[in-house]
């Protein structure tokens, strides 16, 4: 049979408090991940200003090739233009050499209408 103690209820058994250098351990633990975390955050922020930095000098030499460009373009443009211009006014002197009377006429009815035109 059993005895007395063997039925009886137990007290639960209590632990004793952690003692405190085993805290102070875990809050160094904790201050050492914080400081690691920090550096590793400054670290990341240190590498992206980098790498947009680096972005940014690309589109800026991009955006200056792309001026360059169209700077030339624009300049072909101007040249075929003044180009056009300049035969367009030799054929219009050579008109008029061809046929003088046919230009004063043209000229004389082209101030004709405009002076109709500023009257009104």
């Amino acid at each position: 049979m059993a005895t007395t103690p063997d039925l009886a209820p137990t007290a639960p058994t209590r632990r004793k408090p952690a003692a405190p250098r085993n805290n102070r351990a875990k809050e160094q633990q904790l201050e050492d991940q914080v400081a690691q975390l920090q550096n590793d955050i400054k670290a990341i922020a240190n590498t992206l200003a980098r790498l947009s930095n680096e972005k940014v000098a690309e589109a800026r030499e991009v955006a200056k090739s792309e001026v360059k460009n169209l700077q030339q373009q624009s300049q072909h443009v101007i040249d075929d233009v003044q180009e056009q211009a300049g035969a367009l006014e030799q054929q219009l002197k050579d008109t008029i050499r061809e046929k003088p009377l046919a230009a004063v006429a043209t000229a004389i009815g082209l101030g004709f209408v405009l002076a109709l035109l500023s009257r009104r």
